[in-house]
């Protein structure tokens, strides 16, 4: 039998607090009542004794002490699952916002999850293809990876996940589909997402949850949560290969500082609470593969870096979770290169497990080692120019800089509606490598140059 709880010992900001509720357990759901006849939904964040905190998702303007009553549900947070959902846009609930009705569920799981046990988990080996070079030639893509893109504000990170997303689809098999997940962005950004995906005709095997910057901070919370619990059913139990985006987790995180401020949690690095790395890892740890099915869960989370700071505790913490990161670069963007990827930052931890005969291109290794050696030759000849000047530097020095520059303009740099394949990204590395002279190139094999040089 459920207890109905009249008044509220104490409301401060989004928290109302209940006193002699001993039934209640963390993370249940409460229905809150007013003497209106309204409604609202609450969860269990904080329990001492038979005091228990609840966050109302809906804020409390409006509530009082003594206009309230609350119900304990006996449940947590749930989201409603079927092959329905594809196609559909939610609210950061997973409640439908596209009048298109109600999901009929075939299972209604729990958002919070459950952590994937490592001995059932599967080693991502499966190159992705995203189509754009620098990220399939220096920093690949593997199915059930977590990579993130670190950049900064006013920077092309939504284009360049939208490329990613629409491109993967195009290029992947019937079984492949895209859950976006929405945090704190403003509605242009939200209505960007739906019409890249429209114009791609990939909305049909898109799954969209939505949080704007005017929705509640506290249903931001759940929103990753929602859209990771879809992403294991449609993976887990339907075989299908997902690609989660997730936009912006800085602002996730800003969430969280917020409701661990009103919560009195002792702030840690910048006032972010001391368990945001534990936060965070709940999150990403949700991407991979198990053995024996078919699907898989990879992760592209987005964070724009406040003044660009890659030591940032957001940043750095999801550095230390993720297998790697794509780091976008201010001074390209600024020089008009799209996608201004800074591939020397930029990482895949799992790309060597990808790559190479069997998987990509027997070169494919050794030719992003290469571009990688080259380019990190180029950032000293460029910074011995801006003391000396281009015209006193050696002839190889010279040779660096205007392969520099070639690398900038023609690999890196490409056009939001191109879709390069891989073994275009490989042949253009060289063809960019064979401006340079044969004895410079010391990351690759005799035997591969003989094959592969233009020179």
């Amino acid at each position: 039998m459920k207890i109905k709880h009249l008044k509220a010992l104490q409301i401060n900001g989004s928290l109302l607090t209940v006193k002699g509720a001993t039934e209640a357990s963390f993370d249940e759901v409460a229905t809150i009542s007013l003497s209106d006849g309204t409604t609202r939904t609450g969860r269990v964040v904080k329990i001492d004794g038979d005091t228990v905190t609840l966050q109302v998702f809906e804020g409390t303007r409006g509530i009082s002490a003594s206009n309230v009553s609350t119900v304990f549900e006996g449940s947590p947070i749930e989201i409603a699952l079927s092959p329905e959902i594809l196609g559909r846009v939610f609210d950061g609930l997973g409640r439908p916002i596209d009048n298109l009705g109600e999901i009929y569920p075939e299972v209604v799981r729990d958002v919070n999850g459950a952590p994937i046990n490592p001995v059932s988990r599967e080693y991502p080996r499966n190159f992705i293809q995203t189509g754009i070079s620098a990220i399939d030639a220096l920093a690949t893509l593997v199915r059930g990876q977590k990579l993130p893109i670190f950049s900064g504000y006013g920077m092309k990170h939504n284009e360049l996940a939208a490329q990613i997303a629409k491109q993967s689809t195009l290029s992947d098999s019937e079984d492949f589909a895209i859950i976006f997940a929405a945090m704190g962005v403003k509605n242009d950004v939200a209505q960007y997402f739906r019409t890249q995906f429209e114009a791609a005709n990939v909305n049909s095997r898109v799954v969209m949850f939505l949080n704007l910057s005017s929705d509640p901070i506290i249903e931001r919370i759940i929103t990753p949560r929602c859209a990771l619990t879809a992403a294991e059913y449609l993976a887990f139990d339907l075989g299908m290969n997902i690609l989660v985006i997730m936009t912006d987790m800085t602002s996730y995180a800003e969430a969280l500082r917020e409701f661990s401020s009103s919560k009195g949690d002792i702030p840690s690095r910048k006032g972010y609470p001391g368990y945001l790395y534990s936060d965070l890892a709940s999150l990403y740890e949700r991407a991979g593969m198990l053995e024996g099915k078919k699907g898989s869960v990879t992760q592209i989370p987005i964070l724009t870096m406040p003044n660009d700071d890659i030591t940032h505790p957001i940043p750095d913490l999801t550095g230390y979770i993720t297998e790697g990161q794509i780091v976008l670069g201010r001074d390209l963007d600024s020089k008009g290169v799209y996608p201004p990827i800074n591939v020397l930052p930029s990482l895949s931890r799992l790309m060597k497990d990808g790559i190479g005969k069997g998987f990509t291109r027997e070169d494919h290794a050794s030719l992003a080692n290469q571009l990688m050696s080259c380019y990190s030759k180029v950032v000293d000849a460029r910074a011995l120019a801006s003391v000396i000047g281009e015209d006193e530097l050696s002839d190889d020095d010279k040779l660096i800089m205007k392969f520099g520059r070639d690398f900038e303009s023609r690999f890196i740099n490409q056009s939001f509606t191109e879709n390069r394949t891989l073994e275009q990204t490989l042949d253009l590395g060289w063809e960019i490598l064979s401006a340079l002279p044969r004895r410079m190139l010391d990351r690759v094999s005799g035997e591969l140059l003989d094959k592969y040089y233009k020179g």
